[in-house]
C-alpha cells in the first residue's frame, strides 16, 4: 500500500498498476496479482486504506477542535494537510474520476463529525444559523481539494507563499460562523 500511495501521489491514478508496485517492492507481478486480484483490486485497496486515513485525520481535527487548542487555524491545518500531504486532494480527484463514489461512504461520519464539533466549539447558536455551520465544512473542504490539486502553481502566479490559502481560509472561516446565541 505505501508503495502504490507514492506512486499515485508523485505519478498519479496512471502510475498505480501491479507492474510498477511488483517492481517498486521488488516481487513479481503475479505475487500482487495473488494478493489482489486485478490492478482493480490494488487500487481499490488503495482507496480504502486512504479513506481511511482521511476520516483519522477527520477525527484528529474533531478532537482537537473539542479543546482549546482547535483554533480556526488549527482546524484549517489539519484538513488541508489531510488533503495534501495525506493524498487526499488526490484521492478524492480519483474517485471522482472513476465514477464510483461509493469509496466516499466512510468519511460520511467523519465530515458530519466535523460539523457537529464546530457546533460544539461554537455553543448555543441559533437553529436558523446551523446551516453556516455546513457552508463552513463545505467552504473547507473544497479549499483544502484545490489547494492540494492546483496550489502550488497558482499560489506561484499570485506571488503567494505555501500558506497563503490555509491564512486566507481560516480568516474568512473566523468571519463566517455564526456566534453562539444571546441567551
Amino acid at each position: 500500500m505505501a508503495s502504490a500511495r507514492v506512486l499515485l501521489l508523485e505519478g498519479g491514478p496512471t502510475a498505480v498498476t501491479l507492474a510498477a508496485v511488483a517492481q517498486d517492492i521488488g516481487v513479481t507481478h503475479t505475487n500482487l496479482i495473488h494478493h489482489f486480484g486485478s490492478a482493480a483490486g490494488l487500487q481499490s485497496a488503495l482507496m480504502g486504506s486512504m479513506v481511511e486515513d482521511l476520516t483519522r485525520a477527520l477525527d484528529r481535527a474533531v478532537a482537537r477542535l473539542r479543546t482549546d487548542e482547535g483554533a480556526p487555524m488549527e482546524l484549517v491545518n489539519a484538513v488541508f494537510d489531510a488533503f495534501d500531504a495525506g493524498g487526499a486532494g488526490k484521492l478524492a480527484a480519483w474517485i471522482v474520476m472513476s465514477g464510483d463514489l461509493s469509496h466516499l461512504d466512510p468519511v460520511r461520519a467523519a465530515v458530519r463529525g466535523l460539523v457537529e464539533a464546530i457546533q460544539e466549539k461554537l455553543g448555543d447558536i441559533d437553529p436558523a444559523d446551523a446551516p453556516q455551520v455546513r457552508d463552513a465544512v463545505l467552504f473547507i473542504a473544497l479549499s483544502a481539494f484545490g489547494d492540494a490539486l492546483i496550489g502550488p502553481p497558482l499560489r506561484g502566479m499570485l506571488d503567494q507563499d505555501a500558506d497563503a490559502g490555509r491564512r486566507v481560509v481560516a480568516g474568512l472561516l473566523a468571519q463566517s460562523l455564526p456566534r453562539a446565541a444571546k441567551g
